[in-house]
């Protein structure tokens, strides 16, 4: 297994992030995970509602495993002092097409440092250049700000709002559409 060290600011206490593969034989870990955050990581995500016993932990990740092995997604877990806080993946993937869907969590004791920012760099600096994604999304609630700041950070544009285009928990969610192509994202390294 690999891990990527994600650096930060010690007066953070993150200085000892890492990126990691988060794979099936890690289930218990992640539904742990889950629950310490659940009621936060569920306020625009669906993460929170699928993951609730230790089988739909492992299907879940299986599921990304898979996608994995098919090149059509990826999941991976950010741990701080080796315990598992958040992740990032590429819920989507297409290779011949050239894009892919970026998403993130975290639990409540990892925000405010920078981790999502430099993790999501992390993959899509791969998507990019490793696998020559050319187009990356970012989708998000329009009420989720901290996300928003996120793809910002990224150096990725608002393309749009595809309005009242989800339904979470019996509400319709206007939903912003975020990008950065491959040659922005380049010119911005």
């Amino acid at each position: 297994m690999y891990a990527i060290p994600l650096g930060g600011d010690a007066a953070n206490g993150d200085n000892r992030a890492e990126l990691r593969p988060l794979e099936p034989w890690q289930a218990e870990e992640f539904l742990a995970h889950i629950d310490r955050g659940r009621e936060f990581i569920g306020q625009y995500i669906g993460l929170a509602d699928l993951i609730v016993d230790l089988d739909a932990s492992r299907s879940y990740l299986h599921s990304y495993a898979k996608k994995a092995a098919a090149d059509t997604g990826r999941i991976c877990g950010i741990w701080l002092d080796g315990r598992l806080v958040g992740g990032v993946l590429f819920r989507t993937m297409d290779v011949k097409q050239g894009t892919a869907e970026a998403g993130c969590w975290l639990e409540p004791s990892a925000v405010g440092k920078g981790l999502v920012t430099r993790a999501v760099r992390v993959l899509i600096d791969w998507a990019v250049e490793e696998r020559g994604i050319h187009r990356v999304e970012w989708l998000v609630s329009a009420a989720n700000e901290p996300s928003i700041a996120v793809a910002r950070r990224l150096g990725m544009t608002k393309e749009g709002v595809l309005r009242e285009g989800y339904l979470y928990r019996g509400e319709r969610q206007d939903i912003e559409v975020w990008a950065v192509l491959a040659p922005e994202w380049r010119a911005a390294k």
